[in-house]
């Protein structure tokens, strides 16, 4: 009589035991089906924010892209915490730093030098903290595919990078323009110094598996590169000038980016004064609407060509202190 009450009541030990392996299953599966559901919002918005930039690229702007831009980069940081190792996302971000680095905060200390000394040192200070975020996150996404990769490329990057291969090229890329800004901003930096042979063999990599990726972004990231490279053959200037050719191609002329490359990087060093005009005139003569996608880095670009055309007389006075090419369009 007592067992068949019990049995009545749910208080035997089997039904009752029973009760709650199946409470426990039940909530393990709500708890599983919670992170299951979260995993895949982080997900689908590290996808979304991956894929995304579009309206950012087209817009002509810059200013208001100087305002918006920093959310969208913090919530890169934000969602890359939950799933770090997101390729697509980690690329955007290192593309994302590096280019709003360059195109407002680098530029800004440059146009500085001349007037206040103090701000143009903190922007260039703030920089370099930018830069090698956007460098972390690159080397991030080359060790989501190649394990350990980051490691070797401190040993040996050559042999590191031939592992490779063309899916790895935007990594590479930005790879190679983040730590080469970096670098640019702290020649004082020995252990910054000696990691040049990292952006060689990422960049020269980047070339070798897809020499026409982003419409010819890395030959207008050696147009600069090739006349500071270390251990080179041949001419650097004639090295550069066919970069510029083949960039101008890869574009179909509708880029600004390698026009004022080629005046930086070479007609300074060179003191060619007339081409230096003449191609900083021809990248303002572009159509930014041509190209919507490109139309946000060449209005970047033309603002940089407008200011480099007012400090002609500076940089092509006999008197002048010689200027080494500087870090450039290839970044934006």
């Amino acid at each position: 009589m007592r067992d068949r009450r019990k049995k009545r009541l749910g208080l035997t030990g089997r039904v009752g035991i029973g009760s709650a392996v199946r409470c426990m299953v039940l909530c393990s599966f709500l708890i599983l089906w919670g992170c299951s559901v979260k995993q895949l919002a982080l997900n689908k918005a590290a996808d979304t924010l991956a894929e995304g930039g579009t309206a950012y690229a087209s817009d002509d702007d810059p200013d208001l892209i100087r305002g918006a831009a920093p959310f969208s980069l913090k919530l890169m940081d934000s969602i890359l915490v939950e799933v770090p190792q997101h390729r697509g996302l980690l690329t955007s971000a290192a593309s994302g730093y590096t280019g709003y680095t360059y195109a407002f905060i680098q530029q800004d200390a440059e146009m500085l030098e001349e007037t206040d000394v103090t701000a143009a040192g903190a922007a260039r200070a703030r920089a370099k903290v930018l830069y090698t975020r956007a460098y972390r996150y690159a080397v991030a996404g080359l060790d989501v595919a190649h394990p350990g990769l980051s490691k070797r490329m401190e040993q040996d990057p050559r042999v590191a990078v031939s592992v490779t291969t063309r899916d790895d090229v935007p990594l590479l890329y930005w790879n190679a323009a983040s730590l080469g800004a970096l670098i640019g901003l702290s020649k004082d930096d020995p252990e910054l110094v000696a990691r040049v042979p990292i952006v060689e063999a990422s960049i020269d990599r980047a070339l070798l598996l897809n020499e026409s990726y982003d419409a010819g972004a890395i030959h207008t990231f050696l147009i600069t590169y090739e006349m500071v490279r270390r251990y080179r053959e041949g001419d650097p200037e004639a090295s550069a000038r066919a970069h510029f050719q083949r960039a101008v191609q890869l574009s179909e002329g509708y880029q600004a980016a390698p026009y004022v490359a080629l005046a930086e990087a070479v007609c300074i060093a060179q003191q060619n004064r007339t081409e230096f005009e003449q191609l900083l005139h021809q990248a303002l003569a572009i159509d930014v609407d041509k190209r919507p996608q490109w139309r946000l880095a060449n209005v970047v670009m033309q603002r940089r060509a407008h200011w480099l055309l007012t400090r002609t007389d500076q940089l092509f006075a006999d008197s002048r202190r010689p200027l080494e090419p500087t870090i450039s369009a290839w970044l934006f």
